[in-house]
């Protein structure tokens, strides 16, 4: 199956016709996207498929997700927040099933401690299906989450003020089996497109869904 995520930078970044024009060259199975605005529900109108986007409440942009292929409407998950004043808005993953393959469409917090348990609540959510978490993690270095590889690209995906390089654009996957997997050009946006090929693994694999889960430390510090 063949995935394309790309953080679109709302309203000054990618158009629906920019994704459009992505859509139609990679021709992927499954299309996730950060900060879409609700001028990307065009997207059909030019390409046809199906599309669903996950707004966030106070803000104009959100996650989308397009396929070529129907798939069940999308849920919403609630991640850990920051209680701490004026750390909005709360954030949400979109959870798309495609198959016996589980897709987790992110947008994570800023901060390094949040950001990685929000990534703990969507593992357990998933409860062990062959599962991949895909799109913009804000995450400065390396991402251990047990039962989880990292199979996204390892170049630079992002450009803080077109002059710093990270990886903020990942893939943590379980129980799949990653082809191919590499960062597109920069296009209108400051995060590249991350294109990669997956599978479902052929044997069984014990997830951190199915251990004891660990006790979180800093739960009082979150909401």
């Amino acid at each position: 199956m063949k995935v394309i995520s790309w953080n679109l930078l709302r309203l000054t970044g990618a158009a629906v016709e920019d994704v459009a024009e992505l859509a139609r060259r990679e021709k992927p199975d499954l299309f996730l996207m950060q900060e879409a605005t609700k001028h990307i529900e065009e997207l059909p109108s030019l390409v046809g498929g199906h599309f669903h986007r996950l707004s966030w409440l106070g803000r104009i942009h959100g996650l989308a997700v397009w396929s070529p292929h129907h798939f069940p409407r999308p849920t919403a998950l609630s991640l850990p927040a920051s209680r701490l004043p004026g750390r909005l808005p709360r954030r949400r993953a979109q959870i798309v099933q495609v198959g016996e393959i589980t897709f987790a469409n992110v947008h994570l917090s800023h901060g390094q401690l949040l950001n990685r348990r929000q990534l703990a609540r969507i593992a357990t959510a998933l409860q062990g299906r062959p599962s991949a978490i895909i799109g913009d993690y804000n995450a400065v270095g390396p991402v251990l989450l047990p039962g989880f590889t990292d199979v996204g690209p390892r170049e630079p995906t992002h450009l803080a003020s077109n002059v710093m390089p990270f990886r903020l654009d990942r893939c943590l996957a379980h129980g799949l089996v990653c082809r191919s997997s590499y960062a597109l050009d920069f296009g209108p946006s400051d995060h590249r497109p991350i294109r990669l090929e997956l599978d479902l693994a052929d044997s069984n694999i014990t997830t951190a869904a199915a251990r004891k889960p660990r006790k979180d430390r800093l739960r009082r510090f979150y909401r």
